[in-house]
C-alpha cells in the first residue's frame, strides 16, 4: 500500500530516513522556487530510488500550455523514461507541496511507493493555488459538479477492452 507522510511523519520514520527526507525535500523546495523566477509554478519535485535521485520535475502549466504539466507529473514522466518502465514501484517521490488529487491519482498510477509533502493545501491556497474544491468534487454527486461528465454508451463500447483482452503480447498494468 502506498504512503502519503507529512513532514510530522518523520519523526517516526526509520533512523536516518528523516536525514534523506529533509535532503530531498530542500531539494524539490529548492526547484519550485527556481522554477518561480523561470516563469513557472511554485512547485517541484523530485523521483528516489534506494537514496539516489532518478528523477526532477518544476511545475510548467503555463509555460507549456499543459494543465496536467505539474512538478509530480513532470517528475514521473521523467522518472519512467529514465528507467525505461511506467512503474516506479519501490521509488519515493518527494514534493514541495502537498500533491493535488491529479498528481495524487498520478503517483498512485505509477506505483510509487511513498509520497512526501513539504507545504501543505493551505500554503498553496495562500499562494493562490486553492485545490480544496478538486478534494471536494469527488464525494458530491455528479450532477452538482460545474462540468458535465456525462456517460454515452453506444453497442460497441467495450470494443477497445475485448480487443485489449485478445491480445496475448499485452503489457498489464
Amino acid at each position: 500500500m502506498n504512503d502519503i507522510d507529512t513532514p510530522d511523519a518523520a519523526a517516526h520514520a526509520a533512523p536516518g530516513q528523516a536525514a534523506l527526507d529533509a535532503k530531498w525535500l530542500a531539494r524539490a523546495i529548492d526547484l519550485a522556487t527556481l522554477n518561480v523566477s523561470q516563469g513557472g509554478g511554485p512547485f517541484g519535485a523530485v523521483i528516489v530510488r534506494d537514496g539516489e535521485l532518478i528523477a526532477e520535475g518544476q511545475n510548467r502549466v503555463t509555460a507549456n500550455l499543459d494543465p496536467t504539466a505539474h512538478a509530480e507529473v513532470t517528475a514521473i514522466r521523467a522518472a519512467c523514461q529514465a528507467v525505461g518502465d511506467f512503474s516506479l514501484a519501490g521509488m519515493t517521490l518527494y514534493t514541495s507541496c502537498e500533491p493535488c488529487p491529479l498528481c495524487l491519482s498520478a503517483s498512485l498510477w505509477a506505483r510509487l511507493a511513498r509520497v512526501v509533502f513539504a507545504a501543505d493545501r493551505d500554503d498553496a491556497a495562500r499562494g493562490g493555488f486553492d485545490d480544496r474544491e478538486f478534494y471536494e468534487l469527488f464525494a458530491r454527486d455528479r450532477a452538482t459538479w460545474g462540468m458535465a461528465v456525462e456517460a454515452v454508451r453506444p453497442e460497441n463500447a467495450p470494443e477497445p477492452f475485448d480487443a485489449w483482452l485478445a491480445l496475448e503480447a499485452r503489457t498489464d498494468y
